[in-house]
C-alpha cells in the first residue's frame, strides 16, 4: 500500500487454494501457504475454493487448525475478511473470501449457480480507501467447468457490474476456468473490464497446472483504475501449494 499527491496504490493476489491441500492431494499444506501469502505483502487478498468448516478432516489431518481456513490465513495480517460459502455438503463447506488490510463495510456472496451443476459464487465486497471518499469495489468470483456455465454466469456477473456506480474502482479476480479466452470480451464489452496481464502482454497469464502452466484459468480485472507490474508468481514454492499459479499485480486509483 502507498500513497501519494497523484494516487492510491495497493497490491492485489488471487489464489485457489485447493482446500489448503497440494495439488495431489497427499498433503495438508495450509500452514506453508500462509507463509507464501503472507510473504507476498499483498493488501487484497481473492481466495477460491477456501474451506469453511469440515468435521472430519480434523480428526485425521495433522495441523489442521481451529478457525475457518480464511481466518487461518487472515491470521493477524488481514485485519478485516469476508467469506462466501458456496458448497455445502455434509462434512462441511468451501467457497470465496477475501482478505483484506482495508475495511470491508458491506459484502454479500451471490449465487451463481447453474442448477443441476456445482454450486458457485461471486462475492462481492465494497472496501473503504483510507482517508479518501472514495469506495472500492472488489468481487471474488469460481466459474464453471462447463462453457455454457459459464456463458450463463457471465451473464450474471454482467447484471452485477452493470449496476455499480459507474465511476466507481472496481477489481474483480479468480478463476475462471476460462480456458477458451472468452469471458475477457463480455466483460470489457458489457462492463468496462480490463484484465491487467492482457493489457501489458496482449493474452491473460498462464496459470494451470500450476507447475507446468499451460491454461489461462486465472484473471485480474481493473475498471477506473490502472495496473502495473502484473505477475504469475514463481514455481517455487508455489507449484506444490495450489493447482493453480497465484497471480499479483500493483493497482492504482
Amino acid at each position: 500500500m502507498s500513497q501519494n499527491a497523484q494516487g492510491f496504490s495497493f497490491k492485489v493476489l488471487t489464489i485457489n487454494t485447493h482446500k489448503g491441500f497440494s495439488a495431489s492431494n497427499r498433503r495438508f499444506i495450509l500452514p506453508e501457504l500462509r507463509d507464501a501469502v503472507r510473504a507476498t505483502a499483498a493488501d487484497i487478498v481473492f481466495l477460491q475454493e477456501v474451506m469453511g468448516t469440515h468435521e472430519t478432516h480434523p480428526l485425521r489431518v495433522e495441523n489442521w487448525p481451529d478457525t475457518p481456513h480464511y481466518e487461518f490465513l487472515a491470521d493477524t495480517m488481514w485485519n478485516d475478511y469476508a467469506y462466501g460459502r458456496n458448497a455445502v455438503y455434509p462434512e462441511g463447506d468451501h467457497g470465496n473470501a477475501v482478505l483484506s488490510r482495508f475495511p470491508i463495510v458491506e459484502y454479500q456472496n451471490l449465487d451463481i449457480s447453474v442448477e443441476g451443476t456445482e454450486k458457485r459464487g461471486m462475492l462481492h465486497c465494497k472496501l473503504r480507501v483510507p482517508d479518501r471518499d472514495i469506495t472500492l469495489h472488489v468481487v471474488c468470483v469460481h466459474l464453471g467447468l462447463r462453457d455454457a456455465h459459464r456463458s450463463a454466469q457471465l451473464d450474471m456477473m454482467c447484471d452485477m457490474l452493470q449496476a455499480l456506480p459507474a465511476d466507481a474502482p472496481v477489481v474483480v479476480a479468480g478463476d475462471f476456468n476460462d480456458w477458451q479466452q472468452r469471458a475477457s470480451q463480455r466483460l470489457q464489452r458489457c462492463a468496462g473490464l480490463d484484465e491487467v496481464f492482457s493489457r501489458k502482454n496482449g493474452k491473460p497469464a498462464r496459470t494451470f497446472p500450476a507447475g507446468f502452466p499451460l491454461l489461462r484459468l486465472d484473471r485480474i480485472y481493473v475498471r477506473n483504475a490502472s495496473a502495473s507490474h502484473p505477475q504469475a508468481l514463481p514455481r517455487k514454492p508455489w507449484s506444490h501449494l495450489s493447482d493453480h499459479a497465484p497471480l499479483a499485480v500493483e493497482i492504482h486509483l
